[in-house]
């Protein structure tokens, strides 16, 4: 039997405490046991993007990311991006650009250009292009996707 142990974080800029195995990825205990919905499960093993969050600011794959590798730090999903309810300027870009079709892909794509933009607030279209290089999307919205990061960028 799997020992279950309180692992505590913060979510959102909310503290919370999960009791959860281990071994447990985050993504389970975001989506089962905190019912936070926006990061989703694509491929299971790193290779999508699709349940990209930050843990203290850095872009992980929740899907294989042990959630005891959160105690005691920030992790920020896409419901952690807005303010009051209103979305952020990369996601209003996003919208203005209609950088999604299907949206599955979406919330991980938002995450790694968050990241991207804290780390470098005006990249170069080969910038955008390769941070989200790991972000897959079969819809093909990636030109879209590389507009709104930039016009969130030169909106800054």
């Amino acid at each position: 039997m799997q020992e279950v142990e309180l692992i505590s974080f913060r979510l959102n800029g909310k503290d919370v405490s999960v009791d959860a195995p281990e071994e447990a990825d985050l993504l389970y205990v975001l989506l089962n046991d905190l019912k936070v919905n926006g990061s989703k499960l694509g491929c299971g093993r790193a290779q999508c993007g699709s349940c990209t969050v930050l843990l203290d600011g850095e872009a992980i794959r929740s899907c294989v990311t042990p959630t005891k590798a959160a105690e005691g730090l920030e992790v920020t999903t896409l419901e952690g991006l807005t303010t009051d309810g209103r979305p952020s300027r990369l996601q209003q870009a996003f919208i203005d650009e209609q950088a999604a079709q299907c949206g599955y892909c979406t919330a991980g794509i938002i995450m790694e250009a968050h990241a991207l933009l804290e780390r470098n607030p005006h990249p170069t279209d080969a910038d955008v292009r390769s941070a989200l290089q790991g972000n897959l999307c079969r819809c093909g919205t990636h030109n879209r996707v590389v507009r709104a990061v930039l016009r969130a960028a030169n909106e800054a």
